[in-house]
């Protein structure tokens, strides 16, 4: 792939400013193989991991083709959580604040804030309306905000919109649109269920599928550290009293669970945050916040926090429970390691995990096994020491058949002697090893 800057797209000059001013310099292997088909009018699916530069993909040629003297909505952007949307409209005014002369205006619309102050800002609608279905739903319901005037929506995420429940608001939002509608859809993952939903508003989208060089990035070290017969919440504690973060993300599978550790591990005198759907959104500002100003030193999170949420500094990832789906264990790790920097994902196994472990092996994460021995990590070398050695013996139960003959007429007595043989060749294989 060449790569090229960013002139070669021909963007409008302000834009250009602003990719100066955020420093970047080149096209990721996404915007390079997506940018030209989105000035095109083309649909597209956009399918990469987190910190790929999906959301500069598809927001510089959109932000590129807003006409400033039209005072209407042009493009919706959809995210599955108020953090990811909050962050893209953040993007979105990193760059339109360059378009002074001819402004570019958008506006964030999110679930958990006040309904009346938003349609209130609606007296002049957005060019660019940034948030979450839900809300953008509930604004087209009350007439509030004009979608039907708009020419591209985004779904990004969708993989995640899906879980969640979503999909059918931004189905709702896309009925109400222009007829030629361009969408552009970017996922980590295309799921089945999600495909009646491209079929209804793509006809022959560009697929783009960006795989990463290697599963996770190559900074991290993947520790799995065996629970035994120990509460999982101490040793827990203990792993973050050895480890001492800058700042480590333990993962749970659940809100319930999320609560638990952290109200555990709160109760142990440590100062941790926790991020989950269930938190009141005025709450969950707060703990934003409190994390970006390094307050905590730990925070407990669903793996709503793996997608699309950023949160800078992360040192360590903590896996108190593997995820069910192990695309998550690479969102989850995708949190540390960044730019350029080193980071450690720890993962607290049992033997229900064996299965799991051994698909994320062959998803190619390599993983060294440690353990807290008097507060020290120590490396404790196989995995299966059992397995091994049965491995061991069947080898050599194999080697000792293959050398003894079976006689072509069977005698009788001839299977307690071939055993009697078989006996003797592993004593010589003993023998032989402990020399």
């Amino acid at each position: 792939m060449t790569v090229r800057n960013f002139e070669n797209f021909k963007f409008q000059p302000f834009i250009l400013e602003a990719l100066r001013e955020i420093n970047f310099t080149k096209p990721t292997e996404i915007q390079e193989r997506l940018i030209p088909s989105i000035q095109r009018g083309e649909n597209a699916i956009g399918q990469s991991q987190t910190g790929t530069g999906k959301t500069h993909a598809y927001l510089l040629p959109i932000i590129d083709k807003i006409d400033p003297t039209r005072q209407e909505v042009q493009a919706v952007i959809t995210a599955p959580t108020r953090e990811l949307a909050t962050q893209i409209h953040q993007e979105v005014g990193k760059i339109i604040k360059f378009s002074e002369e001819s402004p570019i205006t958008a506006k964030l619309f999110v679930g958990g804030t006040d309904k009346a102050r938003a349609i209130e800002k609606l007296k002049t609608q957005p060019h660019i309306v940034v948030g979450t279905p839900g809300r953008i739903h509930d604004l087209v319901k009350e007439q509030a905000l004009q979608v039907y005037t708009a020419s591209k929506i985004v779904v990004d995420e969708a993989d995640l919109m899906l879980e969640m429940g979503f999909i059918e608001d931004v189905d709702q939002i896309a009925s109400r649109m222009i007829e030629d509608l361009q969408i552009l859809v970017f996922s980590a993952t295309i799921p089945e269920k999600l495909k009646p939903f491209l079929k209804k508003y793509m006809e022959n989208p560009r697929y783009t599928h960006v795989a990463p060089e290697q599963a996770t990035a190559a900074k991290v070290e993947h520790i799995l550290v065996p629970l035994r017969h120990r509460n999982k919440l101490n040793l827990l504690q203990s792993m973050l009293e050895v480890y001492n973060p800058y700042l480590a993300i333990v993962f749970t599978n659940t809100k319930k669970m999320a609560d638990e550790v952290a109200d555990g591990l709160i109760a142990k005198g440590m100062k941790v945050g926790r991020i989950h759907g269930d938190l009141p959104p005025r709450e969950r500002k707060k703990v934003m916040k409190q994390i970006n100003s390094l307050e905590f030193q730990y925070v407990v999170a669903t793996d709503l926090a793996a997608r699309g949420i950023d949160i800078e500094g992360v040192s360590h990832v903590i896996n108190y429970e593997l995820p069910n789906d192990l695309d998550f264990y690479i969102h989850r790790v995708g949190r540390t390691a960044r730019a350029g920097f080193s980071g450690i994902a720890a993962t607290i196994y049992e033997p229900a995990n064996e299965d799991a472990i051994v698909r994320l092996e062959k998803m190619g994460v390599t993983f060294v096994n440690m353990d807290l021995e008097k507060d020290e990590w120590v490396n404790i070398g196989e995995r299966n020491k059992r397995k091994a050695r049965k491995k061991q013996v069947d080898e050599v139960d194999k080697l000792a058949q293959s050398k003894v003959r079976k006689p072509k007429k069977v005698k009788p007595g001839y299977k307690k002697k071939m055993n009697k043989e078989m006996e003797e060749i592993k004593k010589r294989q003993k023998r032989l090893k402990r020399k």
